[in-house]
């Protein structure tokens, strides 16, 4: 049957009916290996428009759908609000090597009751907060519940959703000066090896695929991913660990 070029031209013309926006994302934090890989994956997956990634300096946007939104280095407390309705928090260091992620703004530990405060005036409801988990220093109790008063503060800011990640990471090295010192420090590094298996490094990858899929099926409230739930989820069904650990 011949289609008709003004029928054609007359379907073209008419409006689109527009579905629902995606919700809007801030990133703090888009560096390292996991910044980097979390980033990635949640722009890839096109569920938030735009992600406004936080930067110290002016820099091109290298993905498509990502914008830069340059932030002043006195700190959060003086910043503009940034419309938003979901945001997400890291505390990855950049690597030196990597030109784009120097320019990018990452926030310090110690920053993270004022940028969060700051996701919130600007209208976030969503917060995720993805935390390196230092092996061995949290009480088993903890792991598991608002660590720190930072956190507890967080909490209070009266977020729908409030999601913290505990990735568990390398332990950082420790240089011992003199003799003596160096060899007990010689003697004890094998304890280094009697971390957990639930509690050793994950793959990147992995859980920034928690994160999004904790993103998705998150119900309101506060939710905690031990490091052991992260490893976990790292080994094979992420979606369906995220799914028993948010159900309601």
């Amino acid at each position: 049957m011949p289609i008709d070029p003004i029928q054609v031209l007359q379907a073209a013309q008419r409006p689109v009916s527009a579905g629902p926006l995606p919700p809007s994302l801030l990133v703090a934090g888009a560096t390292g290996a996991l910044g980097n890989e979390v980033l990635r994956r949640l722009v890839g997956a096109q569920r938030f428009a735009p992600v406004q990634v936080l930067a110290g300096e002016p820099i091109q946007a290298g993905l498509r759908g990502v914008q830069l939104l340059q932030v002043a280095a006195g700190g959060a407390a003086h910043w503009p609000p940034a419309p938003a309705e979901a945001g997400l928090i890291m505390f990855e260091p950049p690597r030196l090597y990597h030109d784009r992620e120097r320019a990018l703004w990452t926030p310090m530990p110690g920053q993270l009751v004022e940028v969060a405060a700051w996701m919130r005036r600007s209208g976030v409801r969503t917060l995720a907060v993805v935390l390196p988990h230092a092996q061995g220093r949290l009480p088993e109790a903890l792991k598991r519940g608002l660590a720190s008063l930072d956190e507890q503060a967080v909490a209070a800011l009266g977020f729908e959703r409030l999601l913290i990640v505990r990735s568990a990471g390398e332990p950082a090295a420790r240089t011992a000066s003199g003799l003596l010192p160096r060899v007990a420090a010689w003697m004890l590094s094998v304890f280094s090896y009697m971390v957990p298996s639930s509690e050793q490094p994950v793959r990147a990858a992995k859980v920034a695929e928690l994160v999004d899929a904790a993103l998705q099926l998150a119900p309101p409230g506060i939710h905690i991913a031990a490091p052991e739930l992260v490893w976990r989820a790292a080994q094979g069904d992420v979606r369906g660990v995220a799914a028993q650990w948010l159900r309601p």
